[in-house]
């Protein structure tokens, strides 16, 4: 096995390990690596929609989409399809999946299977260095608050996407999770806000909720903390989505990216009840 560093931040691609098994042991390293770089990158991985799932399964339960349809014979993947001439791509500001959710997301896997031949890497950030390095007198500001996620309704997941189709909810929904949460595995301290779903902090009045969370989100996109992954096809990714932020760069220009497909295919995990 081969593990190479992608920033001294967050990131390892990984070389040697075989995703097609999803045996104990196989997934038990996979795990520990995954615990320790955050997100990995697995090249030239063939895999079928039964080996994603399989692997999946062994991080714990499966989670659907709120909003969007997952494949007629695996229901469990959901296909994210950029149309070749469209210049937007799912989830290109920085977020952490569904963290509107009740149990938010505990792990992505996320399996390329047609790339344009530039253009639509995926960004990511580490949220334990950002609480580690946020501002002394805001880590005191937001000790013990709490702050809203908002799903932001359908329309945010399929409206401006040609590709992507409904399932017929469109109910806008919320709740609320500690601004900063500890890592069920880990005991580490996660700065738990993003600038997609999050939209108050609780008990503070509106102005000073909306000019500490942008103090927040400038510092959670620092460069220093992220990682860049340039996809090719058959890559697969997997990360922490409790201890990271992630972003789907949208750099699809006439003569470049712009005027190919982008497809991949999405595994969640479901997570637990933030604390």
């Amino acid at each position: 096995m081969e593990v190479n560093l992608l920033s001294g931040a967050l990131g390892a691609e990984v070389k040697g390990i075989d995703l097609k098994d999803s045996s104990e042991k196989n997934w038990q390293l996979i795990n520990l690596l995954m615990l320790e770089h955050k997100a990995l990158f697995f090249r030239d991985q063939d895999i079928t929609c039964e080996e994603q799932i399989n692997l999946a399964k062994k991080f714990g339960p499966l989670e659907r989409h709120v909003y969007v349809k997952g494949l007629k014979d695996h229901p469990e993947i959901l296909r994210i399809v950029k149309g070749a001439e469209e210049k937007h791509q799912w989830g290109e500001t920085w977020h952490t999946d569904v963290s509107y959710n009740p149990k938010p997301t505990k792990v992505i896997i996320l399996r390329s299977r047609k790339i344009p031949p530039v253009g639509g890497d995926t960004m990511f950030s580490n949220m334990e260095i950002a609480y580690e390095t946020l501002d002394n007198e805001i880590k005191k500001k937001i000790k013990g608050k709490k702050a809203i996620h908002s799903s932001l309704g359908a329309a945010a997941f399929v409206d401006k996407y040609t590709e992507m189709e409904g399932n017929g909810n469109l109910d806008e929904y919320s709740n609320e999770h500690p601004m900063v949460r500890i890592h069920p595995e880990t005991k580490k301290k996660i700065l738990y806000v993003n600038s997609m779903y999050t939209k108050k902090i609780i008990g503070m009045d509106k102005k000073e909720s909306d000019e500490i969370l942008k103090n927040i989100f400038e510092h959670q996109e620092r460069l220093d903390f992220t990682c860049r992954f340039k996809w090719t096809e058959n890559a697969v990714a997997i990360w922490d989505n409790r201890s990271t932020q992630h972003q789907g760069l949208t750099d699809f220009f006439p003569g470049r990216g712009l005027g190919h497909e982008r497809i991949m295919d999405r595994i969640a995990i479901e997570g637990d009840h933030p604390q």
